[in-house]
């Protein structure tokens, strides 16, 4: 479906695969990759996690009459459009700008000023820009992360929610009341973010029954279940 989508978004505006600029991988999800991988399957670059984010910055330089060739470099106007989106929506300039595994330039924003973001996304309405992507998302949980992705289940489970998670255990949550959460995980590791994602919003208010399957992810010992990890109570005051 992820393959289908970013090659349809290529295909609309003219281009190709060869115009992704982003590094050559194997499909993200394991039971996809094997399946990739016994078909004879390599990396590529439509197979990289990233693709759809590629073959959309790509198709708006088409879109925008501006050169696809070169689109993630810093000063390209595609990515000064994107940072000064993100520095609006954040209502904070850039920190530092890196550069990401698939090659696209990061511009580094604080917890609050990400969290900023994604409370403005959610309330938006539906005749604003960031409404419009919100709206996406919303009906597309699929496609902001996967089948079997803890991601697009949140999205699912709490109606109106905004979630999209990102490598060393960030996670990002708006809601359509113009809430916004933004967590890290400070050694990097992803298997603390879901549960500590949960707690927050429960504290919140919003129903733990539905949440809980989300809250506590199985830890495996010999393929079987050994374990559970919970949250600790860290927002409870001293």
């Amino acid at each position: 479906m992820h393959l289908d989508g970013a090659a349809r978004i290529l295909e609309m505006h003219g281009l190709d695969k060869s115009a992704l600029e982003n590094s050559t991988d194997l499909p993200y999800g394991i039971a996809e990759r094997e399946a990739w991988l016994r078909s004879g399957g390599e990396p590529t670059q439509l197979a990289q996690n990233c693709s759809g984010k590629h073959a959309s910055m790509a198709a708006t330089c088409v879109i925008n009459g501006w050169p696809v060739q070169g689109y993630l470099h810093p000063e390209h106007p595609l990515q000064v459009l994107v940072k000064d989106t993100i520095t609006e929506l954040t209502g904070e300039d850039v920190l530092a700008v890196s550069t990401d595994g698939c090659g696209t330039p990061l511009f580094a924003h604080s917890l609050h000023g990400m969290a900023r973001a994604y409370g403005r996304m959610a309330a938006a309405d539906s005749t604003e820009a960031e409404g419009q992507v919100a709206h996406a998302m919303r009906a597309f949980p699929e496609m902001v992360a996967g089948e079997g992705r803890d991601v697009t289940a949140i999205m699912r489970t709490v109606p109106g929610l905004l979630a999209k998670d990102g490598f060393e255990g960030l996670q990002l949550i708006g809601l359509r009341i113009g809430t916004g959460i933004a967590i890290k995980i400070s050694d990097g590791a992803d298997r603390a973010r879901m549960p500590v994602t949960v707690r927050v919003l429960e504290e919140l208010g919003l129903d733990g029954g539905q949440l809980a399957t989300l809250a506590s992810p199985p830890v495996l010992g010999g393929g079987h279940p050994v374990g559970v990890l919970r949250a600790a109570n860290f927002l409870a005051s001293n």
